[in-house]
């Protein structure tokens, strides 16, 4: 799929208002939560940056509390290249893996140190929606983490149609699990991570601003005549939710899918063969297992191809 969305001129957003660069605080000066929508977590997932500058550009100011924006990895986003888009993710190492104390105590690669200059003010928030893209054509999905508060907040904002329950990474933490984030017993916060759909794609700004609308009504800093009437989006007529269950985790370069998935398809039959690793096939384990965002376009050890999902059930 070619690459049509165009790249922001953001020189002006990236001289924020806080001293740290593409980081802006804009500040009530009265009571309410603090609420951070994160974008450029990595490079060449230019929606969010689009978004945040509409965001800046129409002059959306809090009532109550404050709201934070943040593009994040600029040095990455600085060597987009559209026909090459892949290689502008990130400068060192994912940027939505470095978000553990360990890392975080770390200064080695340009996005530890990118880091640790966005953390005061991420510890800030008590709400997150952080903005990202797919490498792959694919429908929207919001990512919720399992905590039942985020998953409410995904059925009270009724978009987009397609909703992941999932546990994030077993080796790294993402920005949306930082801290307060994931803990069970932190029940003022909120933090959700929204695909827009393929990195490309045009319409993909218009996915962000739709859910920045949503989001930041759903967290009464704002009121519903704050925000532009042209950024709400059709509802759909339901949405859907399911849970992950399973990572497949590429062992080697070894690894092919059966067909082109485009994710989201669902699968009928336990034990059907959706590619191989090794020369092992790769079986669904259940019934009417849905696809998440499969892709092959990052191989390499280690690095998640697909994911694997059954409707959820609350608890």
């Amino acid at each position: 799929m070619s690459f049509s969305l165009s790249y922001p001129d953001i020189q002006t957003e990236r001289q924020g208002n806080t001293g740290v660069p593409g980081l802006w605080c804009l500040d009530s000066g009265k009571a309410g939560r603090t609420v951070m929508i994160s974008a450029l977590i990595h490079g060449n997932e230019l929606c969010g940056a689009w978004a945040l500058k509409a965001l800046l550009a129409r002059g959306v100011q809090p009532r109550r509390g404050k709201l934070i924006l943040a593009f994040c990895n600029l040095d990455a986003f600085d060597r987009f290249d559209p026909a090459h888009h892949d290689a502008s993710r990130y400068v060192d190492e994912d940027m939505n893996r470095v978000w553990s104390a360990q890392k975080l105590s770390q200064t080695q690669t340009q996005e530890q140190r990118r880091a640790r200059a966005i953390l005061p003010w991420l510890e800030q928030a008590d709400w997150l929606l952080d903005l990202h893209s797919m490498h792959e054509p694919c429908a929207p999905l919001l990512l919720t983490g399992t905590l039942e508060r985020n998953i409410e907040l995904a059925k009270t904002l009724g978009a987009p149609e397609h909703v992941i329950v999932d546990s994030g990474h077993q080796d790294c933490v993402r920005m949306r699990d930082y801290g307060r984030f994931s803990e069970p017993e932190a029940e003022e916060t909120r933090s959700l991570l929204l695909e827009c759909g393929f990195h490309g794609d045009p319409q993909t700004p218009a996915v962000a601003l739709d859910l920045i609308a949503r989001f930041l009504i759903a967290s009464e800093i704002v009121d519903i005549q704050d925000i532009p009437s042209d950024w709400r989006r059709a509802s759909p007529k339901q949405q859907r939710i399911v849970q992950v269950t399973h990572a497949v985790v590429a062992p080697s370069r070894q690894v092919s899918f059966s067909q082109a998935w485009q994710g989201l398809e669902t699968l009928s039959q336990a034990g059907t063969c959706i590619g191989q690793a090794d020369g092992q096939p790769l079986l669904t384990p259940y019934d009417h297992c849905t696809l998440i965002m499969p892709s092959l376009r990052q191989l390499r050890p280690g690095v998640t191809v697909v994911r694997l999902a059954r409707d959820y059930m609350a608890p």
